[in-house]
């Protein structure tokens, strides 16, 4: 039915400005602003979009909304530490992070961070079989 339907992601955030000031200079992403709709919207790779909106009752997702691959997991973790991001650190035998934040397997070597309406995002560097 949807096969040839385009269609996109969203997610809301308690603060439109600090979403905006946080996936525009921090993250370096493309951001344009709807404000007759008062939403927010981010344009990956690929001519793939997101939408952001404003949820005054907003509750931070509990899974990752987001995941960027890299070329580079270390590098890329020490880039957004110096833009002061914070990493999570979970001790999950199946996924725990180490002194670095970073989630290494045999797959994929993944870094969990969260955005300022602490919806959960990550970084991670799929391997080659």
């Amino acid at each position: 039915m949807f096969k040839n339907t385009p269609a996109f992601s969203s997610f809301s955030v308690d603060d439109l400005e600090k979403a905006k000031q946080f996936y525009s200079q921090v993250l370096q992403l493309e951001v344009t602003e709807d404000k007759v709709m008062g939403l927010l919207h981010l344009h990956l790779a690929e001519s793939t979009s997101v939408l952001i909106y404003p949820k005054p009752n907003h509750e931070p997702a509990t899974f990752t909304i987001l995941n960027f691959r890299v070329n580079n997991i270390d590098e890329a973790v020490r880039e957004l530490k110096s833009r002061n991001v914070i990493f999570e650190n979970y001790q999950n035998p199946a996924y725990g992070t180490d002194e670095n934040h970073i989630s290494r397997n045999p797959q994929v070597d993944v870094a969990w961070f969260k955005d300022p309406a602490s919806n959960i995002l990550s970084v991670l560097q799929e391997k080659q079989a």
